[in-house]
């Protein structure tokens, strides 16, 4: 069971990102192309603008307006990028399976990082229950996508504190990382595709055509 979502399991969750994400992507890009309005709109000006604006915390007013969410939310992002990139197991895999080395984190850095993202990711549960703004727009799928997401960092971290039969935990790991994966181009879990794409439209749509800023 191990080597089979160790291999084959693997290469399904990257085939279908890449795939789902090149046919939404070209999906996209074609929808844009009829309505005639969003290409000529695009402005490499206002539309960096914009990205590097909204990249930067607290740069934005609604973030000034909600400091906590913002921290949360930017801490949450980052360590869900950085971790799994740098994380020594992973690098370790990537060594041993395509010769690919880099730098790794520090097994105790990767577990503080790893424990941001469990209870970021418990807040954002919270708020989606009590929060009204968001609540109202909450469904249950949304619930198990915040699920999904921080899945892999809880079988992670057991595996690697070994709080549960290793393999099965490992196996398990892969297998919630792989679903994680696929799941990105279907659901609102693109956005982290996608985001460079929509806040360059509007920085454009706004710096370009409204003569206005768009935070």
């Amino acid at each position: 069971m191990y080597e089979l979502v160790r291999g084959p399991l693997v290469w399904l969750g990257f085939i279908v990102l890449v795939g789902g994400t090149l046919g939404k992507l070209f999906t996209t890009a074609r929808l844009a192309s009829r309505e005639k309005t969003v290409w000529p709109t695009m402005s490499w000006h206002y539309g960096l603008r914009s990205l590097l604006h909204w990249l930067l915390p607290f740069n934005s007013r609604n973030m000034r307006l909600h400091p906590v969410m913002t921290i949360v939310s930017f801490v949450f992002h980052l360590c869900l990028i950085v971790t799994p990139l740098f994380v020594m197991g992973h690098a370790v895999s990537w060594q041993q399976s395509w010769g690919f080395q880099w730098w790794s984190l520090p097994d105790t850095v990767a577990d503080r990082m790893t424990l941001l993202v469990l209870l970021a990711g418990g807040f954002l549960l919270v708020r989606r229950a009590v929060a009204p703004e968001v609540r109202n727009v909450t469904s249950f799928k949304d619930a198990l996508l915040i699920l999904l997401v921080i899945a892999p960092f809880m079988t992670g971290f057991a595996a690697h504190h070994q709080w549960l039969p290793y393999q099965a935990t490992i196996a398990l790991h892969i297998v919630t990382g792989v679903a994680w994966l696929a799941a990105i181009p279907f659901t609102w879990l693109a956005h982290m595709l996608w985001f460079v794409f929509t806040r360059a439209y509007m920085g454009s749509e706004f710096g370009a055509v409204r003569h206005a800023r768009d935070w």
